[in-house]
């Protein structure tokens, strides 16, 4: 079956993982210039969904909100507030976790990226001209203050997370 919406996003979620795994393939070691690559990257992705293919999904839909797309939105947040704190062994296992899980639920089958695919079918080619068009999320350095890190727990526990329970697995 032709899926160009599912296949741009998940091909884009296996870019911006490889870029994470090329940061982090030497073991104790994080090449920041590999994760500055992820966490910009990371950044559009959450971007394209947000900003293009969950409204163009939600205004096929009679102007309904897809029922996936608040837990993903609460994904995203989590994501963006794990991208504020200096990255860590503890925070890229943390961030490794969530992404497991929210890209299973965009891409499983019935999922997120296929719902959006049936609801926008006679739009996929204005949708993809769009996404080609959208730039990366300007960022600042990290904030290695603790309270960025205690607002990155708050984030994730909204979405469904407990980081501490994350790391003991």
């Amino acid at each position: 079956m032709n899926k160009p919406l599912y296949d741009y996003f998940t091909n884009d979620h296996h870019r911006v993982e490889g870029l994470l795994d090329k940061a982090t393939a030497i073991e104790g070691l994080i090449e920041m210039e590999y994760y500055h690559q992820f966490r910009t990257g990371l950044l559009k992705h959450i971007k394209m969904e947000e900003k293009i293919l969950f409204p163009a999904a939600q205004k096929a839909n009679d102007g309904m909100p897809l029922p996936l797309a608040a837990k993903l939105r609460l994904d995203h947040a989590a994501l963006t507030a794990l991208m504020v704190v200096p990255p860590s062994d503890e925070v890229i296992k943390v961030i490794s976790h969530v992404l497991e899980k929210h890209d299973l639920l965009e891409e499983e089958p019935g999922g997120m990226y296929d719902l959006c695919e049936k609801l926008t079918e006679g739009e996929t080619q204005r949708l993809l001209d769009d996404l080609e068009k959208v730039t990366e999320v300007p960022v600042l350095p990290h904030n290695k203050a603790d309270f960025a890190l205690d607002v990155a727990k708050r984030t994730l526990e909204r979405a469904g997370f407990n980081y501490d329970v994350i790391l003991k697995k």
